[in-house]
């Protein structure tokens, strides 16, 4: 029986798109899956098979990493959990450090030697990369130093100044490389955004990629002379693909920081916000694509070019599409880098700011059309505002500075739309490779900006320990938490109850050492960390004093991220607030656009097809011809491939993000959800959900 699985089991494998052994699905990120066994007629009769209780409270979005019969998953705590992937039955449970502090949170990555005998997961942890056994999660220690490999070492800058070195979002494993982008701190002076490989077995460092280019690279003439030595970004956060036929890995990058203010970059600043295409072996430059010259806007790439085949006017083309922040969506030729459509440079809004070179042009795509709204208006405010909020957005909208998507950030509020937090984003599409047809999950979120220099920060702070702490904040926290310390739940947490929440060395330790995707911030001095706390304990007291006469410093600006947000937690703009869109890149058409799920207060009063909120959502498609996705109103949903016709759903007792994971075992056919993303904690009520994984499958199906 036993060698009867095996045999069953590799022939399986050897089939495009029927594993589920990476993140994603498979090193393609496709989010496809080949199986077909449940399809559009028999899907409606999907049951829950089991369920696999995370164990605590925590935030998870984890697409699970399925090996022969054994399921891999994040759960209790932040540990390496071993399931039986036809029972989800407990194998084995594995913490990999006493005290974590951050970790790969979407998913890991695994690599098996060619006789099969050294099977590892890869995965970082307190901004170290780590090797752990997969057989039973024990860390192997003869990788890198004592089985870690310090992330803030290599960089050419001092790693104590460095806060945050890691990617929530795992790498890809091709031949016998681990290949790593990473997270940065959003402020002045982050970590640079370094592509780089290591070796499996050793950890040892095979080849960088510099996206902020050294003096005789490519592209180094788009930075002010020596730019790489102090400015930061132009990373890989998100997601990447490799296409292992052609051996090449496609990198989509972010912005450099600071995020809404370049002053320190002038230039283009290759090679932030592009596509790169690299060969995989050696990290060198094979071709680029900027899609945003001189990034102000926080316009990161952050989901996973697509691989697919295209047939063209008669021409075969084996191509790659990226989805944007942006609402567009960018198709090339993935060997030479040709785009299949013409892509136009055009005249955009430029900045007021003092210091600040906007770059005249940006590009935008003849075809396909968008996925996304670009613009704002008071005809587009949300029907189911308060008489409140609508006033007060519709005053806020007329005052401002909107001139569509590249409406530069200036003292002057600016529009922001489809918003930096909306459009596309990591998870946020899937491929039918054979057939050209991509889908994308995307989220309106308008954004209202505003910049302030840092004199006026300070001048306002004043010279008490409050007032020096609100100067502090403003500059380090103000982008997530908001500047009435409001946050936006479930985005981003409050910070006006902390202090009933949390003790102070609580506080102090999610300050030092980071919690979830916060960075930590080791530059802040002892006096630092007490004047901030000062002001959390105490807001009152930093009296806000607004300087008269021009502002000398030019060096420093800050803006938050600038979500608008109604009083009941939603978006100002009329729905739907998530969509989700299919295309025929053959063609380059919209077939169809759906809103994807509901706002649970607003259906209970028969108000649908609004789309969920806040949606981090990763669609799978099938052979079955099916769409598999959940969405954050706790529901999963089946949908008709080509018309978006909703076969079926079911509800489950958490919200769901991210990627499912579609696998077979013993010839059956699964679907595996992540149910842990804690729809219920508002500030109101901090109510917190249990998660769990959750399984489907067709009754009697063998």
């Amino acid at each position: 029986m036993r060698l009867l699985f095996l045999s069953s089991f590799l022939a399986l494998a050897q089939v495009p798109y029927t594993t589920w052994r990476d993140y994603g699905g498979g090193a393609e990120s496709a989010q496809f899956s080949g199986l077909k066994q449940v399809n559009r007629e028999n899907v409606g009769k999907l049951r829950r098979v089991w369920s696999f209780p995370t164990g605590d409270n925590q935030r998870y979005f984890f697409n699970p990493l399925v090996i022969g019969n054994t399921m891999y998953v994040l759960a209790r705590n932040n540990s390496l959990v071993a399931l039986d992937a036809a029972t989800g039955r407990d194998l084995w449970t594995a913490k990999p450090d006493p005290d974590v502090r951050v970790i790969t949170t979407r998913g890991f990555n695994y690599w098996e030697s060619a006789d099969k005998r050294d099977r590892r997961l890869l995965l970082c942890v307190n901004q170290t990369l780590r090797a752990y056994n997969a057989a039973n999660g024990e860390m192997i220690r003869t990788f890198g130093k004592n089985g870690m490999v310090d992330l803030k070492e290599g960089l050419d800058r001092d790693p104590a100044g460095l806060a945050i070195v890691q990617s929530m979002t795992p790498g890809r494993v091709f031949e016998n490389l681990i290949i790593l982008g990473s997270a940065t701190n959003q402020g002045y002076g982050s970590a640079p955004g370094d592509i780089r490989a290591f070796d499996v077995r050793t950890g040892k460092l095979a080849w960088t990629f510099h996206t902020i280019p050294r003096p005789g690279e490519y592209g180094y003439d788009t930075w002010p002379k020596d730019a790489w030595k102090t400015v930061g970004g132009a990373n890989v956060w998100g997601e990447m693909s490799l296409d292992e036929k052609h051996g090449i890995l496609f990198a989509p990058t972010a912005s450099a920081k600071y995020n809404f203010y370049g002053v320190d970059r002038s230039g283009s600043n290759l090679y932030s916000d592009s596509l790169l295409a690299l060969d995989a072996r050696t990290g060198t430059r094979l071709w680029h694509f900027q899609m945003v010259h001189h990034d102000i806007w926080d316009y990161d790439d952050a989901t996973a070019p697509k691989l697919l085949t295209l047939h063209v006017d008669g021409k075969k083309i084996e191509a790659v599409a990226q989805v944007s922040k942006q609402g567009f969506v960018w198709v090339f030729n993935r060997v030479n880098g040709e785009p299949v459509w013409p892509i136009e440079e055009r005249p955009v809004p430029q900045s007021d700011m003092p210091g600040e070179k906007t770059w005249p042009t940006q590009p935008f795509p003849t075809k396909p059309p968008p996925f996304a709204r670009q613009k704002f208006t008071v005809d587009d405010l949300s029907p189911y505002l308060s008489p409140a909020d609508r006033a007060r957005f519709r005053d806020e909208i007329l005052s401002a500075r909107n001139e569509g998507l590249f409406t530069p950030p200036g003292r002057r509020p600016t529009i922001q739309m489809p918003g930096n937090n909306g459009g596309a984003n990591w998870g946020g599409a899937a491929v039918d490779p054979t057939r050209g047809w991509l889908y994308v999950v995307s989220k309106d979120l308008p954004c209202l900006l505003k910049l302030e220099s840092e004199e006026v920060l300070q001048a306002r702070a004043g010279d008490s320990p409050e007032q020096r702490g609100q100067n502090l904040y403003v500059q380090q926290c103000l982008q997530c938490h908001g500047a009435d310390r409001a946050g936006k739940p479930p985005v981003m947490p409050p910070l006006t109850d902390a202090p009933v929440r949390l003790t102070r060395q609580q506080i102090v330790n999610s300050i030092r050492n980071g919690q979830g995707p916060m960075p930590a911030y080791p530059k802040l001095t002892q006096q630092n960390m007490d004047d901030l706390l000062a002001y959390l304990f105490n807001p009152a007291r930093a009296a806000a004093i607004v300087p008269t006469g021009a502002v000398s410093s030019i060096d420093r600006f800050y803006s938050g991220f600038g979500f608008m947000i109604a009083s009941d937690g939603l978006a100002p703009i009329k729905p739907p607030w998530s969509t989700l869109t299919a295309y025929d890149l053959n063609k380059g058409d919209i077939v169809w656009q759906i809103p994807l799920g509901d706002v649970p207060a607003l259906a209970k009063k028969g108000i649908t097809n609004t789309g969920s909120h806040y949606p981090k959502l990763g669609p799978v498609a099938t052979a079955g011809g099916l769409l598999f996705t959940g969405t954050r109103d706790k529901k999963v949903r089946a949908l008709h491939s080509e018309t978006g016709k909703v076969l079926w759903e079911a509800e489950l007792d958490a919200a769901v993000e991210g990627i499912p994971a579609i696998y077979e075992v013993n010839g059956r056919q699964y679907i595996v959800f992540c149910a842990a993303a804690q729809a219920g904690l508002t500030p109101a009520t901090q109510v917190k959900i249990p998660g769990a994984y959750v399984a489907f499958a067709l009754e009697n199906a063998n």
